[in-house]
């Protein structure tokens, strides 16, 4: 949930120098530490996955949410009060982002329906550490554009990790982001990035999900990030609501999302926020 990143993301592209400087290298106990909050993050999703149905509100998905992070997990729903500079404080446990809704859909009376499509985006704290990820879900009879939005974001998501290892740099990852999303005809969400992530919500670097290869920062064993890009049915330009949260497509197309939070590793990469139910991996994407 990268409440945030778009204030933040500007004024980390202003000075190379600074932004590198920024950038937190995990020591063992900080891994261990985000390892334990990923998994949780993503068992959240695990947990609420049954529930996710034609006729439950938004709403309610949030309460089982909260109630399951903070009694059966004993951590805290990082987003509820959330409140970086120049915004109001988040007042929900998770982001529920409904069809044309690209992220910070806030969670109310809204009731899903046939042929839906949700992101719901889970951040937990459990002993100060972090874990954040979010994943889409389609209900009853989606349409076919929804399905493969849904499909070509998720392989998005796996292509830009699969870039992931010493010595690359983030700009790798956004480049074959973006060419994959923009050859199946959609666009990329460029106001909202992937970020560092620790102790701290959000932080550097930004993960932009375009660009070019071999520019921005240049990846460390140590580093931990989200790869999230917000992709885009038809054009790329957003429209904030009155809510101060929401953001929606402009045009009112579709949007998906995908998140993970990642580990650069001395060979590669190590997801953290994978779980027993989460989906397949892309055939073409082979884990260390």
């Amino acid at each position: 949930m990268p409440g945030q990143c778009q204030q933040f993301t500007m004024q980390a592209l202003a000075n190379d120098k600074k932004r590198m400087e920024a950038i937190t290298i995990k020591t063992p106990e900080d891994i261990a530490g985000m390892r334990i909050a990923g998994k949780l993050a993503s068992e959240v999703l695990d947990y609420i996955t049954p529930f996710v149905k034609v006729g439950i509100s938004t709403g309610e998905l949030d309460r089982l949410c909260h109630e399951f992070m903070v009694n059966v997990q004993g951590a805290i729903p990082a987003p509820l009060n959330y409140c970086p500079p120049g915004y109001t404080p988040y007042p929900k446990a998770i982001c529920t982002s409904v069809n044309d809704v690209i992220c910070h859909g806030i969670p109310g009376d809204k009731v899903l329906k046939d042929g839906d499509s949700v992101n719901l985006d889970i951040t937990v704290i459990k002993n100060g550490y972090h874990g954040d990820t979010s994943r889409m879900f389609l209900l009853g009879e989606p349409s076919i554009l929804s399905k493969r939005l849904s499909a070509i974001t998720y392989e998005c998501m796996w292509l830009g990790i699969d870039k992931i290892k010493p010595g690359a740099h983030l700009g790798d990852i956004g480049h074959v982001i973006q060419q994959h999303a923009e050859r199946a005809g959609y666009s990329i969400v460029r106001e909202f990035c992937g970020h560092g992530i620790g102790k701290i919500f959000h932080e550097a670097p930004q993960v932009m999900h375009y660009g070019k290869p071999g520019t921005m920062e240049k990846l460390l064993p140590g580093m931990i990030f989200t790869v999230e890009p917000m992709v885009n049915a038809g054009r790329r330009d957003i429209k904030e609501m009155p809510d101060g949260w929401t953001i929606k497509t402009k045009d009112r197309s579709l949007s998906a999302q995908w998140e993970h939070t990642v580990l650069v590793t001395e060979t590669g990469y190590e997801v953290l926020t994978l779980s027993a139910g989460y989906p397949p991996i892309p055939d073409f994407i082979k884990l260390a």
